[in-house]
């Protein structure tokens, strides 16, 4: 691989005798990886069920490598949300941001979703998890990796962190910082980022990063965690990131993140900056591990804890009639004061909501979506039954997934039964493979119109 010249020289300098090591690695095959989505399945099961050859990711406990010519995005078991395609190393900031259930997490630099989906399996449907993308577009591609995942307490929103400052009230227990980066450490899995470096290098990124990490700190409640992470090498963009703030702080200070599985120490640049205790962040190298170059950083807030955001509080809303007789079939409590109709769709709010000013920004979705209420009729939303398990609706059809028919349903297909092969009623279906939910759908008889959502039907 052509590096480009100032690059190669500086990555010489940076890893001196390691160089050629690096240089070598360039040559070898990437490594892909997917992470399972243990809101809906267990690592171990998830293994037993899909036919890939799986190795584990020794520093995620759900994630796995797979070989590239298996195709794992083509099994439906990616359409039921069951897991997320996932470069290994960018499995790891989610899985150092200690998140628990019940607290307040902001993803800021979120899209498309690959570790906002994880800090939303953490929470386990308790608590808030704001999911942020500057960029409205790419947001679009988060919510639809949000609703595919099954999280129901998100908020997915398209504000600039000095907004999310301007408007937040009380803070976030945790925040991820997945910063704009020049993107050096992908350079083998996409060599076309070579080209967008010579465009914007890292001085471009670097003034962009030290601005976002010092709204993030504001942002963070005393006691309160950050991850700050890159995909890039660049010393000014990782380790000058963190001397920027730590410089201006001081209740701010990094936490040690173990050096195992071929971690390499973050670098102190002066020897009047060894008070920051760089070493305590870790750089990933492809010469040292199976994965992509990376920068992970973990920060704690000196000071005891604030309380949470507020409960979602407020009267609940009126329902029609079409709603409540199709929330009968469901097996799953849906709070009335939690229940919000905003020009026909149904939304059910998380537990834990923003309050006062933060309630402006802008919104792709607050909770989740349930459906939408037409005339003489409620339909159900995609979002909805991708947060459901097979026996949390009274009406269900689940074929195994190496069944031709949910193919079919995935490209959005017309599906048709042999007569008693199916104890399902007439009406809305919640239809399944292998007992995970695919969409819905409408029985008649031996057929079921096809209810899954077209813009995620397979072409």
């Amino acid at each position: 691989m052509k590096l480009p010249e100032a690059y190669e020289l500086e990555m010489r300098r940076l890893l001196e005798g390691d160089y050629p090591l690096y240089e070598e690695s360039l040559k070898e095959p990437r490594h892909f990886g997917l992470r399972v989505n243990e809101l809906k399945i267990s690592p171990e099961e998830f293994r037993s069920l899909v036919p890939f050859d799986l190795e584990p990711v020794p520093w995620v406990k759900n994630g796995f490598y797979y070989k590239e010519d298996e195709k794992p995005a083509l099994h439906p078991f990616y359409n039921a949300g069951l897991f997320y395609i996932q470069e290994p190393s960018a499995m790891l900031p989610a899985a150092l941001l200690p998140v628990n259930e019940g607290e307040t997490v902001l993803d800021l630099c979120a899209a498309p979703g690959g570790k906002s989906t994880e800090l939303g399996v953490k929470l386990k449907g308790k608590g808030l998890l704001v999911s942020n993308d500057i960029s409205a577009s790419r947001a679009k591609a988060l919510l639809k990796n949000i609703e595919l995942f099954g999280i129901s307490n998100a908020a997915v929103i398209s504000e600039n962190p000095y907004a999310i400052l301007q408007k937040s009230e009380n803070g976030f227990d945790k925040i991820l910082i997945d910063a704009p980066c020049s993107g050096e450490g992908m350079f083998r899995k996409d060599p076309k980022l070579k080209t967008a470096w010579e465009q914007n290098g890292p001085d471009h990124f670097s003034k962009i990063q030290k601005e976002i990490i010092r709204y993030a700190a504001e942002l963070l409640k005393p006691g309160g965690m950050m991850v700050y992470s890159t995909c890039t090498f660049n010393e000014f963009e990782n380790e000058g990131t963190l001397i920027s703030l730590l410089s201006e702080r001081d209740d701010m200070e990094l936490v040690e993140i173990p050096k195992d599985h071929g971690f390499y120490p973050g670098r102190t640049l002066k020897d009047e900056q060894k008070k920051y205790h760089l070493e305590r962040a870790v750089r990933l190298y492809p010469f040292a591990l199976r994965g992509e170059g990376h920068f992970v950083a973990l920060l704690k807030k000196k000071g005891e804890a604030a309380p949470g955001l507020a409960s979602c509080s407020g009267t609940g809303c009126k329902v029609s009639g079409e709603f409540e007789d199709f929330a009968s079939h469901l097996k799953i409590h849906l709070p009335k004061e939690r229940l919000r109709v905003s020009e026909g769709r149904v939304y059910l709010l998380p537990e834990t909501g923003f309050a006062g000013a933060m309630s402006k920004v802008r919104y792709l979705r607050n909770g989740l979506l349930l459906g939408e209420e037409k005339k003489k009729r409620f339909d159900p939303s995609q979002a909805l039954a991708m947060a459901l398990k097979a026996d949390d609706f009274d009406n269900v059809i689940s074929l195994p997934a190496g069944d031709m028919r949910v193919e079919k349903y995935i490209k959005g297909e017309t599906l048709s039964f042999e007569p008693g092969e199916i104890n399902a009623e007439d009406g809305t279906v919640l239809f399944c493979t292998d007992g995970f939910p695919l969409g819905w759908g409408k029985l008649s008889g031996s057929t079921m119109k096809n209810k899954y959502l077209p813009g995620w039907r397979r072409v």
